[in-house]
């Protein structure tokens, strides 16, 4: 089992994303971390716990005090020996006396949301910091965690020589793990309000290609469609989601997903705040679980395993979806027991699921 703890509260407002839900706001803290404490212990059954991962919002937003009490709080879990325990931390309020206060409390991956290292693009996405603040940063991280993920958004400006500064600078750094994503101007975003429009398609692809050709050729694996990592990093946590794979989600408008059930708390933190928590629950039925280990699992460049979803679910892959044309044309191919997208096609990844479905 896995659980994921949302901290709503961030000290930068994005522009270009509307996730973080409050600016931190010191009265409201207090409340919160005692309403997560009152939903973990009313919700979690005490099953074995082999991630934990701790994300917002902005964790790293919140004063040493505030960390403690949260450590505290989560001391609950019965946590594997080999465990992966990841905090999301902003660059701007990353400082050693908190690097020492996760590391005492048992973290061992910190996931930095760094987005650029070109002073422009970090502006106009709404961060605080610069590229040599990224620099300082991540190297005082380095004195006490060497699993270290970066997020880096591309695809901000028709500039792919932005981008390949950005990939130069990250390999610099020798950094394990790294997340990238194209930017997606989303409705009710201040980029969308103010005209922002995204890049060429053809020139996304080439900056996706240049990602995955530059970091392979480094030594990093591509493991999942956003995911490279130097051999043994792979997040085992986002592991958990691609491989449709029961979680806990607690705090504001978090989802779990335990026994067949998909449970999604309040969006409004008011109703938080006076203890109802969940917003919704859906019970998924088999087509559904289906369908959701087909998008999940075929994000990843190993597939899915084909014995393992029979197991699972009572019948055979290839005779629910339709994949003999797919697998004709070339865009899935079967290797060791799985099927899996051929790489050379993993771009419109969603085009290709959707046609499965059909």
């Amino acid at each position: 089992m896995s659980i994921y703890i949302h901290i709503p509260f961030c000290n930068s407002i994005c522009t270009y994303c509307d996730f973080c839900k409050v600016f931190y706001n010191k009265k409201y803290i207090d409340d919160y971390l005692n309403n997560l404490k009152k939903e973990i212990n009313e919700r979690y059954k005490g099953e074995t716990i082999n991630t934990i991962y701790i994300g917002g919002g902005t964790p790293s937003s919140l004063n040493d005090d505030e960390l403690i009490k949260l450590f505290e709080i989560i001391k609950v879990f019965n946590i594997n020996s080999n465990y992966e325990f990841t905090i999301e931390c902003n660059v701007e309020s990353i400082t050693e006396n908190k690097l020492k206060i996760m590391k005492d409390n048992g973290v061992n991956r910190i996931s930095i949301g760094v987005e650029s290292f070109d002073d422009d693009v970090i502006k106009l996405l709404g961060r605080n910091h610069d590229k040599d603040l990224v620099f300082k940063k991540i190297n005082l991280v380095k004195k006490y965690f060497d699993n270290i993920n970066i997020d880096l958004i591309y695809a901000v400006y028709n500039d792919i020589n932005i981008l390949k500064n950005d990939i130069r600078c990250f390999l610099e750094l020798d950094i394990n793990h790294i997340s990238t994503y194209s930017l997606i101007v989303e409705d009710n975003t201040i980029l969308k309000v103010n005209g922002f429009k995204n890049v060429l398609e053809d020139i996304d692809y080439e900056m996706y290609k240049y990602i995955e050709n530059t970091l392979e050729d480094n030594g990093y694996i591509h493991y999942e469609i956003s995911n490279y990592a130097k051999e043994g990093y792979q997040s085992k946590h986002n592991l958990v989601y691609w491989n449709n794979e029961y979680y806990y989600g607690f705090g504001l408008s978090s989802t779990s997903y335990i026994e067949n059930k998909r449970m999604v708390n309040t969006k409004n933190l008011s109703k938080y705040l006076n203890g109802k928590y969940i917003g919704s629950i859906e019970l998924e039925d088999k087509n559904v679980r289906m369908e959701n280990e087909i998008m999940l699992g075929l994000r990843k460049f190993d597939g899915i395993n084909l014995n393992n979803f029979k197991n699972k679910y009572g019948v055979s892959l290839k005779s629910i979806f339709n994949i003999d044309d797919l697998v004709n044309d070339g865009y899935l191919i079967f290797n060791d027991g799985c099927i899996k997208i051929n790489k050379d096609y993993m771009y419109i990844s969603n085009e290709i699921i959707v046609r499965m479905f059909k």
